[in-house]
């Protein structure tokens, strides 16, 4: 039995028009997304059928892969969470996330400041990437994390709440070359009640990240 399902999306295709074409989102979800999943789920099975033969020649890539799909799966689940065609501007009080635009602001200084590191983070990955917003439990503050792939250059223990994929497949249709761009754009469909329910969720995990027993 499979153990890790592709999510439906939250919206149709068209949903996030003119940010990203409909044609991009249903590549990227039926296609590459999916993909993420099949591997993930694929290499548990290797992962078994070496424990059951004692054969462990390969668990090296084994290991690496299954970093690579799951965390490609977890981290494309919650973008499509993350934006919505009615999203864009900032947290504000107003609108009921006053808390994750406190979190922001005590965290970065500014809400301009973080919405900088975000989008250089994810604009100059190199490669393959991802721009993420995360709440670090062991501080209780939020950090911006450039991620390499889907799975390096991380921190142990904190929790994605907004993530911007850098992937050439999530623009390239569309921006071309042009990454800057699409990052730029990619705040005009942020979820923010999405963010802050993600925000309050992982502040209220108690003991997830313990240094001694």
């Amino acid at each position: 039995m499979p153990v890790y399902t592709l999510p439906d999306l939250p919206y149709d295709y068209a949903a996030l028009a003119p940010v990203i074409s409909p044609e991009i989102i249903e590549l990227h979800h039926d296609k590459h997304h999916a993909a993420y999943v099949k591997g993930a789920n694929d290499t548990l099975e290797q992962l078994a059928e070496a424990r059951d033969k004692e054969s462990w020649g390969s668990v090296n890539g084994l290991e690496k892969n299954l970093a690579f799909h799951l965390s490609g799966h977890i981290l494309h689940s919650i973008y499509w969470h993350n934006m919505t065609g009615d999203g864009g501007g900032e947290p504000l009080e107003k609108d009921g996330v006053g808390e994750l635009a406190d979190a922001i602001t005590e965290s970065f200084g500014s809400f301009a400041g973080f919405k900088a590191q975000l989008t250089k983070a994810a604009a100059t990955t190199q490669g393959s990437g991802w721009g993420v917003l995360a709440y670090e439990p062991l501080s209780g503050r939020l950090i911006v994390e450039q991620v390499y792939d889907h799975q390096g250059n991380v921190g142990q223990g904190a929790t994605p709440i907004l993530v911007f994929d850098a992937w050439e497949h999530a623009f390239y249709l569309q921006y071309k070359n042009q990454k800057v761009d699409f990052i730029e754009a990619m705040w005009a469909v942020v979820n923010w009640q999405d963010v802050a329910k993600r925000h309050e969720a992982a502040k209220s995990r108690t003991d997830v990240l313990l240094l001694a027993p």
